[in-house]
């Protein structure tokens, strides 16, 4: 216990790098030795991001006890048969050991037989999109005899961290936070019990109400869960501070630094900071199926086949891998391919939240409603927080027309993603269908004030406020869109810039503003499905002129749309501005 101690000395300080180390070699080995393999790499690979110890500085190996020494012969052979994942065998002969380190590895070669056993008949007897009711076995017997130990006090950080594991599978998520939350107390060092806490962690007011121990750890978790909130200002700013304290090596702060770009949609930047991580790590896996999800929505079709091939050379049976290739053939519409290695995946381990999600987008490429929703499904069961599954569920049940359901789905999506306004959108189209046109409006509006990737909102709320009647506020809507549009560089051909234009030229010619009619007119002879009507409107206002109509002179201060629309910036009319922005659906 004084060795766990004065692994949690040091606060949030990051002062004395050179101890940080000692602790991160020390919880590192500590972790190989009971088998846990993925908290052991993470300590080693941030370890490894600070300078080098002198010999003189090298944490010294751990003092054994009377137990240990008694049960020494046993946890050797037992650890042997562990590493080669012969669980049952390795638990039988660790059976009546007393130690602390010999105990673990008898309970956690319990618990993963257990998995094992469920993992290989989910995926024999019922194939990766069943539902099956397997369980493991081994629980209810771990949770009865840990919880005898947690009683007790016996349970070290690793017990403890173990009988959270065993709660968490049991659904028991009240009682397994509290577990973990003790565990980061007792061994803070140790990132699984950190990892599981995240994992069950749903909003920022939960976060706010956990007793965290003081740790410089405690800095990695808070960056960790920001980036998962999806809270990616907060989460930057803390890996910011990680690299400034010393940690700028770390490949996992610099995977993660992606990770977050790729949340927020800045993929220039993400696909900046993953070819960085890959020339500073070029056999890594982890993130790379992120990665590729770039370079998909980019359509890099060369790049994403290079990673493809690349990853398969390294190791082609991990699930990264699998969800790369998966990712490539759907970039090449070869959906059913696609879905056959997202499958893979999923044999390869059915809790990867990516693959369940992707394989969902690929059965809606094929049409295959009910078993996109499965997928939907368990993707939602593994992760709550996964927004895309929620949106996929969406997209599903609209194809089948069901609004009611839809509505619902969008609804979680938004709350998990209230500034994205791919889900503000959707929202808006649901309320239309049914008929709640306010709401629809709220929500069309907030998505354009949020920053609308696909630039529609206000083309939605336009032609909602046509059906309305309400001219003027469509015509303010239609003049935002055009100006938009224009100003950050995009393409004249965007679908529905000639609908905008056709729109604002009989708009004005109502209102009989002839120079700002024709000049919409003028606009509108420049795409195909407009041409017509825009030289007819064009004559019209010629006649009209000839005839000696004047134009209107009821017009508010002009309203000017951007200079590359016309050659003398043609005014406006100005109409009066919404008032939603304040509204939130």
């Amino acid at each position: 216990m004084a060795a766990m101690a004065a692994m949690a000395a040091g606060g949030g300080d990051f002062s004395d790098l050179r101890e940080i180390k000692k602790q991160l070699l020390s919880v590192a080995e500590r972790s190989r030795e009971r088998g846990l393999q993925h908290s052991g790499k993470w300590a080693a690979e941030l370890a490894f991001a600070l300078e080098p110890l002198p010999l003189s500085e090298l944490p010294p190996p751990p003092v054994l006890t009377e137990e240990d020494a008694r049960d020494l012969d046993a946890y050797t052979l037992a650890k042997s048969y562990f590493d080669l994942k012969e669980y049952d065998r390795a638990a039988y002969f660790l059976q009546g050991c007393k130690s602390q380190k010999a105990y673990f590895l008898y309970m956690y070669s319990r618990y993963l037989s257990g998995e094992k056993k469920k993992d290989d008949e989910t995926v024999d007897s019922l194939g990766p999109l069943e539902k099956g009711q397997v369980k493991n076995e081994a629980l209810r017997e771990l949770r009865v005899e840990l919880s005898k130990k947690h009683k007790a006090q016996e349970l070290d950080g690793f017990g403890l961290y173990l009988y959270g594991v065993v709660l968490r599978k049991l659904d028991l998520v009240k009682e397994a936070i509290d577990v973990f939350v003790e565990a980061a107390h007792v061994l803070p060092l140790h990132w699984g019990a950190w990892l599981e806490l995240c994992n069950l962690i749903t909003d920022k007011e939960m976060l706010k109400f956990l007793s965290l121990p003081d740790t410089w750890m405690k800095e990695f978790f808070l960056a960790h869960i920001y980036t998962e909130l999806q809270l990616i200002e907060e989460a930057l700013q803390k890996y910011q501070s990680l690299i400034d304290a010393g940690f700028s090596k770390s490949t996992y702060i610099i995977s993660q630094i992606a990770v977050a770009y790729h949340n927020i949609r800045d993929i220039d930047k993400a696909l900046s900071i993953f070819n960085e991580l890959r020339k500073q790590d070029p056999y890594r896996i982890e993130n790379m199926d992120t990665f590729s999800n770039l370079l998909y929505v980019r359509s890099m079709k060369p790049e994403l086949s290079y990673l493809a091939h690349n990853l398969c050379e390294i190791d082609k049976y991990r699930v990264e891998t699998c969800c790369v290739i998966g990712n490539y053939y759907s970039l090449r519409s070869q959906h059913e391919k696609a879905a056959l290695y997202f499958q893979r995946a999923l044999k390869l381990n059915p809790r990867y939240l990516g693959a369940w999600t992707l394989m969902g987008h690929e059965y809606m490429e094929m049409k295959n409603t009910s078993a996109a929703i499965q997928a939907y499904r368990h993707a939602i069961e593994v992760n709550k927080r996964d927004y895309r599954a929620w949106y996929g569920l969406g997209q599903t049940y609209e194809i089948l027309k069901m609004p009611f359901y839809c509505l619902y789905y969008y609804r979680r999506a938004h709350q998990l993603r209230p500034n994205d306004s791919r889900m503000l959108v959707a929202l808006g189209e649901c309320y239309e269908k049914l008929n709640q046109l306010v709401e629809a409006k709220k929500c069309y509006w907030r998505a354009y004030a949020v920053g609308d990737v696909e630039k529609m909102a206000l083309v939605k709320l336009a032609k909602l406020h046509e059906q309305l009647n309400e001219s003027e506020q469509a015509a303010q809507c239609y003049i935002k869109y055009i100006q938009d549009i224009y100003s950050c560089g995009e393409v004249v051909e965007h679908l529905e810039v000639s609908t905008a234009f056709r729109y604002l030229a009989q708009y004005y010619f109502k209102c009989k503003l002839w120079d700002e009619a024709s000049a919409c007119a003028q606009k509108c002879c420049a795409f195909n499905d407009t041409r017509e009507e825009g030289k007819a409107l064009l004559r019209q206002i010629l006649q009209l002129r000839n005839q000696g109509e004047t134009s209107s002179t009821d017009v508010a201060a002009p309203f000017f749309l951007p200079a590359s629309l016309s050659a003398n910036n043609t005014p406006t009319r100005r109409v009066s501005p919404l008032n939603l922005s304040s509204v939130t659906p």
